[in-house]
């Protein structure tokens, strides 16, 4: 039997039932999305747990704090002192996967234009060459800084409020600053100033600022970037300024560090980093370490949901099985007619076997594309329940505020068709194969 001859009898075999090939067709189409449906809102949940936890940080990125809080077996919180040092860093850079690593010290300046202006800076200092590495914002011009460009530079965020002015003993009077004209100096603000000499100031060479960040919760849009090299050099200098007991605890600081920042190479490899540091005797947090029991329940549910789907599918299998029996015994004269005219045992079989594929490719084609348009319902109307389910920003109206409520990957639509198809070919098997059994001369005999 032709190709062409096959997909003319099925055609013809499954319209001369159109009730009931129309009944199937819907069950399969109503598994489709059953199926498509519950596995985009697992990979929905899965993406939402991913978005919530990327806008506090990068999920490479591992910080090691000064003093740590950590829970123990019981549930309790405790808190750990770690003393961070050169050592430290040097220790932390040999673990394997450590693709990047930087100390991380703050402080807060005093910034000092025209003498008398003056203005306050949150100041954030790290080694300026692994800036771009822990994904923090180009600067305006699109550049990022590095070790040589950062030795007399100060960068700032976008988000960063200096005003400058003074108090005239009246009023307060502030004061536009350029600073790509006026001169401005830092002045550190840790110790009380030493009488006996003079306040210790630097001047800037170049206030740079830094581009908005996508997300707008970057500590690069609040903070102020200064390399560590650059700051112990002025530090030092600082610290020659005060009095004798604050000049020795001011340059002891120099050499602990408030908190270390670790890049990864992988985010697959974070907690293997993370255990290594557990081994040093350091407690560490990332990003992972919260997001990986997230992923794993949200694995779970998109199981269960699939499962759910599954089972609508089951009862739509339940139905073309079902269809093409009764076919058969509507058939039987039918098929003994065409054994007699010598077609051959495997083109009945083919015959059955494409009439159950096709119920079953139409079934998951509409289902599909139904499929899209009840996601698009569920993402612009469900949004308020599922974000008040999974604590995250959803799709409320026309505006998209973060992750939806049902994802649909590209693979899944060729998933679901294709499954589609195969409960078709498989409800129709047995059919087929008992189609195929039937004795020509006793289904002549068939009226």
């Amino acid at each position: 039997m032709r190709f062409i001859d096959l997909i003319k009898l099925g055609a013809r075999n499954l319209l001369r039932r159109k009730a009931r090939t129309l009944l199937t067709v819907i069950g399969v189409i109503i598994g489709t999305i059953s199926i498509v449906v519950m596995i985009s809102i697992g990979i929905g949940m899965n993406e939402s747990f991913e978005a919530s936890v990327m806008e506090n940080g990068s999920m490479t990125v591992i910080d090691i704090y000064a003093n740590s809080y950590y829970e123990d077996k019981d549930g309790g919180w405790q808190e750990k002192k770690q003393e961070l040092t050169e050592q430290t860093i040097k220790q932390i850079r040999e673990i394997e996967h450590v693709k990047s690593i930087t100390p991380i010290m703050y402080g807060n300046a005093q910034l000092l234009a025209k003498k008398k202006y003056t203005s306050y800076l949150n100041l954030m200092v790290m080694d300026m060459s692994c800036y771009e590495d822990f994904g923090y914002p180009a600067l305006e011009d699109g550049t990022y800084p590095n070790k040589e460009n950062s030795k007399d530079r100060i960068y700032y965020g976008s988000q960063m409020y200096m005003d400058f002015g003074y108090f005239n003993g009246s009023r307060y009077v502030n004061k536009e600053i350029d600073f790509n004209k006026d001169k401005i100096e830092l002045q550190f603000m840790n110790y009380e100033p030493n009488p006996k000499k003079k306040q210790y100031s630097y001047q800037i060479a170049n206030m740079v600022k830094i581009g908005q960040s996508e997300s707008g919760y970057s500590m690069a849009d609040y903070y102020a970037f200064m390399d560590i090299d650059m700051y112990k050099k002025i530090f030092e200098k600082y610290a020659n300024t005060l009095k004798l007991s604050d000049r020795k605890k001011a340059l002891e600081s120099l050499n602990k560090y408030e908190q270390i920042y670790i890049n990864v190479d992988n985010m697959n490899n974070v907690t293997d980093v993370q255990d290594k540091l557990e081994e040093l005797g350091f407690k560490s947090e990332s990003s992972m370490q919260y997001i990986k029991p997230m992923q794993e329940t949200a694995k779970m549910l998109e199981i269960i949901l699939g499962a759910i789907g599954g089972v609508a599918m089951l009862v739509s299998a339940i139905n073309i099985a079902n269809t093409m029996i009764m076919s058969i015994y509507e058939r039987t004269r039918e098929i003994g007619i065409m054994k007699v005219l010598g077609c051959k045992v495997g083109d009945v079989k083919k015959l059955f076997l494409f009439e159950a594929g096709l119920i079953g490719f139409i079934g998951g084609t509409i289902g599909v594309g139904l499929s899209y348009i009840v996601s698009w319902l569920m993402n612009k109307y469900g949004g308020d329940i599922f974000s008040g389910l999974m604590g995250g920003g959803m799709y409320y109206g026309e505006q998209q505020t973060g992750t939806a409520m049902s994802v649909i990957p590209i693979w899944l639509p060729f998933f679901a068709a294709g499954f589609g198809i195969l409960v078709g070919l498989v409800s129709g098997f047995f059919p087929a194969l008992r189609a195929t059994r039937i004795s020509a001369i006793e289904a002549m005999k068939n009226e």
